[in-house]
């Protein structure tokens, strides 16, 4: 299950995003990380490509995918007929670790892919533990029938019952069940990167 396992402040630091959530070192210190950082002199002016490479990084760590793994889904998202920045998008948001995120079931990405990981999800009945499996609209997701899985969900959803869910999955939490009614729409991602620069990056 490979995945990024470096400081993550640093990463936010160096972007200017708060990219995995509330960061009281990017409130803190609103410049780059490091020696030449620029705490006084502010952010370096980028060329057009580090611009476009930033967001393909600020994406890939917001869903915490390594860059095999990106350049495979933007593949597939080529392939597919559409705009390929917004099926990008939708093939990011759709995979298993994500969607249980979005349930509710873990209270960042990283808790929801050990979730998915350590083999507590089934889809349609069938255990899986791959976090990059796409989900597909009417599937169902379902915590596995033992004590010790329904209560890492049921702690989970303590931890993000504020959370507002989005409108294309739906959750009953009496049976620890969700379904994915449909692929999310571009603006209910809500991406914190301009995807067409993605796009462009890898059309050079």
């Amino acid at each position: 299950m490979a995945r990024y396992t470096g400081p993550k402040d640093k990463i936010s630091r160096r972007h200017g995003i708060a990219i995995y959530g509330p960061s009281k070192a990017l409130d803190r210190r609103p410049y780059s990380p490091g020696q030449h950082g620029g705490a006084k002199g502010g952010r370096k002016k980028l060329s057009d490509y580090a611009i476009a490479l930033a967001e393909k990084q600020k994406l890939r760590y917001q869903y915490g995918v390594l860059e095999k793994q990106f350049r495979k889904t933007f593949a597939e998202a080529q392939r597919r007929k559409g705009v390929t920045g917004e099926i990008l998008l939708q093939l990011l948001e759709t995979r298993l670790d994500n969607v249980v995120y979005r349930l509710g079931l873990g209270n960042t990405r990283d808790a929801a892919r050990q979730l998915v990981g350590h083999g507590h999800v089934r889809v349609n009945g069938t255990r899986v533990n791959i976090s990059s499996y796409q989900v597909q609209p009417g599937d169902i997701i379902t915590i596995r029938e033992n004590p010790r899985s329904k209560q890492l969900a049921l702690r989970a959803l303590d931890l993000t019952q504020a959370a507002m869910m989005p409108g294309w999955v739906t959750f009953d939490k009496d049976k620890l069940t969700g379904t994915m009614s449909r692929v999310p729409a571009k603006d209910e991602i809500s991406p914190i990167v301009n995807e067409q620069l993605i796009v462009e990056l890898y059309s050079r």
